[in-house]
C-alpha cells in the first residue's frame, strides 16, 4: 500500500473518529449568536426584533460549520448544519404560533367567562359592555355538525371507492374532480350555493345554507386523508381475510376501516378545523344575527367567525366588541383543540390491538 493511501485513509478515519464538540455545543453557540445578532442589531440600529433573530439564526448555522468543520472534520460539520437548519426552521415556526395562543389567551379572558358564553348579544349593541357568544357557537356548532354529517360518509365511501375498486375512467374522473374541489375558494362555494339554493330555489338564509357550502370545502379533505390511510393497510391482510373466504366488502368492512380508524379520524378532525373558522360562506348563506335561533333549517343564525368578524370590525381598535372579539377567537380556539383531543382519544381507543 503506497504512503499516500495510507495517509488518506488515516484522515478518513480521522475525520470519523477524531475529535468531539461537547454535547453543550449546540447551545453555547445558539448563546452566543444570539448575543451578537443582538450587539450587531443595536450597533446598526436595527429596531425589529426579526431583523436580529435572522442575523442570530444565521450566524448560528454559519458558527457551527466553521468551529465543527476544525475540530470534527468537515462531514460531520455537514452534518452539524443540516441539524441547525432544521432547528432554526422549526423555531421560525413555533414563534408565530406561540405569540400567536399567547395574545389570543391574553387579550380573551378578559371576558371570557360563563355568563360570556351563556348569553346572546340580544339588545345589547356593539359599544355597550356585556353580552355574549351563545348564538354563535349554537350557530357554529349546528353548521358544523350538519356540514360533517353529510361530508364524512360520502367522502370515507368516496375513499374506498377509489383505493379499493376505483378502476378506469370513472375513477380518474373523480380523482381529478376531487383534486379540483380542494382548490376551490371558500368564497366560491358560497357563491354557489347563493345562486343554486337561495336565488334560484328561493330556500332563505339559513344555517343550513351555511352547512352545504361547508360541505363542498370539507369533503375533499375528507376523501384525500382516507384515501392515503387506506393506502397504508398492508395487502397482505386483505389477502388473509381473501383467502379464508370472508367477502370483500366484509374485508373492507372489518379489516381495512378498523386498521386505518385513527388516521381516518384525524383526517376528519383536520377537514373539521378547516371549516370551522371559516366566514365568507358563512356571511353569504347564513347572514347575521344577535339573536338566539336554534333550527338550522329556517332564518339566518349566528356563527363564530362571523362574530368575531363584525365585533372587530365595529370595536374601532378597543371597547367592549373588541374584547369580545378575542374572547370568541379563544373560544374557537379551544372548541378545535378539544375536537383534536378527541379524535386522538377515539383514535386510539379504536386502533386495533396487537400483542406481543
Amino acid at each position: 500500500m503506497s504512503h499516500a493511501s495510507v495517509s488518506t485513509s488515516g484522515k478518513r478515519r480521522g475525520e470519523l473518529h477524531g475529535a468531539r464538540l461537547p454535547k453543550w455545543f449546540p447551545w453555547a453557540a445558539a448563546a452566543g449568536s444570539v448575543a451578537l445578532g443582538l450587539g450587531i442589531s443595536a450597533a446598526a440600529g436595527l429596531e425589529s426584533s426579526i431583523q436580529w433573530g435572522l442575523i442570530a439564526a444565521a450566524l448560528f448555522v454559519l458558527g457551527t460549520y466553521v468551529i465543527a468543520a476544525r475540530v470534527e472534520g468537515r462531514r460531520q460539520a455537514k452534518d452539524r448544519v443540516a441539524t441547525s437548519v432544521i432547528w432554526v426552521a422549526f423555531i421560525v415556526a413555533v414563534i408565530p404560533l406561540a405569540s400567536l395562543v399567547y395574545e389570543t389567551v391574553k387579550r380573551g379572558v378578559k371576558v371570557l367567562d360563563g355568563y360570556f358564553l351563556t348569553h346572546s348579544m340580544g339588545l345589547v349593541s356593539d359599544t355597550e359592555p356585556g353580552g355574549g357568544i351563545y348564538h354563535a357557537m349554537l350557530g357554529t356548532l349546528q353548521q358544523v355538525g350538519l356540514a360533517t354529517l353529510i361530508s364524512v360518509p360520502i367522502g370515507v365511501l368516496t375513499a374506498i371507492y377509489l383505493v379499493e375498486y376505483g378502476r378506469g375512467k370513472l375513477a380518474k374522473a373523480v380523482t381529478f374532480f376531487v383534486d379540483v374541489m380542494t382548490g376551490i375558494p371558500s368564497i366560491v362555494a358560497g357563491l354557489f350555493i347563493l345562486s343554486l339554493w337561495i336565488i334560484i330555489l328561493d330556500m332563505g338564509y339559513s344555517g343550513f345554507a351555511g352547512s352545504m357550502a361547508l360541505t363542498i370545502l370539507m369533503l375533499p379533505v375528507v376523501v384525500r386523508s382516507t384515501e392515503e390511510m387506506l393506502k397504508l393497510v398492508p395487502n397482505e391482510l386483505r389477502e388473509a381475510s381473501l383467502a379464508l373466504g370472508v367477502p370483500k366488502w366484509r374485508t373492507i368492512l372489518k379489516v381495512v376501516v378498523p386498521t386505518s380508524i385513527g388516521g381516518i379520524t384525524t383526517g376528519v378532525m383536520l377537514a373539521i378545523a378547516r371549516i370551522a373558522g371559516e366566514t365568507a360562506p358563512v356571511l353569504l348563506l347564513v347572514w347575521v344575527t344577535n339573536f338566539i335561533n336554534t333550527n338550522p333549517f329556517s332564518d339566518p343564525q349566528g356563527s363564530l367567525p362571523v362574530y368575531i368578524y363584525l365585533q372587530f370590525a365595529n370595536s374601532g381598535g378597543s371597547g367592549a366588541a373588541y374584547d369580545r372579539a378575542w374572547a370568541a377567537a379563544l373560544t374557537l380556539i379551544a372548541f378545535i383543540m378539544i375536537l383534536n383531543l378527541a379524535a386522538r382519544g377515539i383514535a386510539r381507543w379504536k386502533a386495533p390491538k396487537t400483542g406481543r
